[in-house]
């Protein structure tokens, strides 16, 4: 293999790039070379003598001057791709896998595995989750979902969406609802502190101190957030936070409430009371449609934050850790923004009613 020296003309920019590249020590090492090649070479050094600076081979010489000359220095920086020396899977083994992770199970489990696919198919694990993950399956995760069978789910909707996007004027609308049976858990050692390569600890046991229900009644305007503790979850203590709530919005506004369909919301004790306060207006989410109430945001705030990880020695001390944080989130409340339409939500409704009616017609 013979050929004469190359000459090759560096330009001010290209050579200050190449040469910050050579002495910034955060440089990875073969760039380091690939550019004392390009820059010996214009130097006017001869071919044997940059193989010598470099510590590199003739053909190794040869190919990063031409790689220089055809791309410039974005060249050196970027290998080229090579082939790779396993055969790729043939498409009808790809499609194979698609197929048996949706339409399967395996014998022994409920979904299948990396490991579980390749040995039922006979090729590698990895090759399993390649083709998962080029095709958007995760078989190893759940989600749960209930789709409302409300016949009036359409209306309800609708009716509720409307007064997020568009609120009537010179009223108020909350989204009330209860937490009920929120624990008083006292763990049993105090938790190990969060430090370097370690998680924040508590134990796995715990003793109860009894229960309190929350109840709550979030501004969809505001984000503030009326809240009360209460021992039982009853009409006569939704009957008490009604008459909290009328308290608390004065004025002669109307109140327009967002509830779910539990009983205790429909008593003849809690309908004689709306007979006689008309300024309240109730608005019941379809059933199985708890996600239409947006205080149930909320409710997930304040487990994540303040309820999950906390270590409670009775009720009250559950209750005052309760008041405390609606104290600081009404402080600065934000509220939170619905975002979709009705007619999304009934859009994807009625698929996930056709994709029932499908699985159910195959059975």
């Amino acid at each position: 293999m013979r050929r004469d020296d190359i000459c090759l003309y560096l330009s001010p920019a290209n050579r200050a790039q190449l040469e910050a590249l050579v002495t910034d020590r955060n440089t990875p090492r073969k760039l380091v070379w690939r550019a004392e090649i390009v820059l010996a070479t214009a130097d006017g050094y001869g071919t044997f003598e940059i193989m010598r600076r470099a510590n590199k081979s003739k053909p190794t010489v040869w190919r990063w001057q031409e790689r220089y000359l055809d791309e410039g220095v974005a060249g050196l920086k970027r290998d080229k791709t090579r082939p790779s020396r396993v055969p790729p899977l043939p498409r009808e083994t790809r499609l194979k896998v698609i197929v048996k992770t949706v339409q399967e199970s395996p014998p022994n489990a409920t979904h299948w595995s990396r490991s579980t696919m390749a040995e039922a198919m006979g090729i590698s694990p990895s090759s399993v989750g390649r083709i998962w993950a080029e095709a958007g399956l995760k078989p190893h995760l759940t989600k749960g979902f209930k789709v409302s069978n409300d016949p009036m789910f359409e209306e309800k909707v609708t009716d509720i969406v409307g007064l997020y996007l568009d609120p009537p004027e010179r009223a108020v609308v909350l989204c009330v609802d209860e937490k009920s049976q929120i624990q008083a858990l006292d763990r049993t050692q105090p938790g190990l502190p969060l430090k370097k390569g370690r998680a924040a600890t508590m134990t796995h046991d715990y003793k109860r101190h009894g229960t309190t229900t929350l109840f709550a009644a979030l501004d969809v305007k505001s984000g503030m957030v009326i809240g009360d503790c209460m021992p039982r979850h009853r009409a006569k203590e939704f009957l008490k936070f009604l008459r909290r709530i009328d308290r608390a919005v004065t004025g002669k506004r109307e109140v327009h409430l967002i509830l779910d369909n539990y009983a205790t919301h429909k008593t003849p004790d809690v309908k004689a009371w709306l007979e006689k306060h008309p300024r309240f207006k109730l608005h019941f989410t379809p059933t199985s449609a708890s996600w239409l109430n947006l205080v149930e945001r909320f409710f997930a705030e304040i487990t994540s934050k303040r309820i999950r990880r906390g270590s409670y020695s009775s009720v009250d001390d559950l209750e005052s850790a309760i008041y405390d944080y609606l104290l600081l989130h009404n402080a600065k409340p934000k509220p939170f923004v619905w975002t979709k339409t009705a007619d999304d939500i009934l859009t994807r409704e009625r698929r996930a009613l056709n994709a029932l009616d499908e699985i159910r017609g195959s059975r």
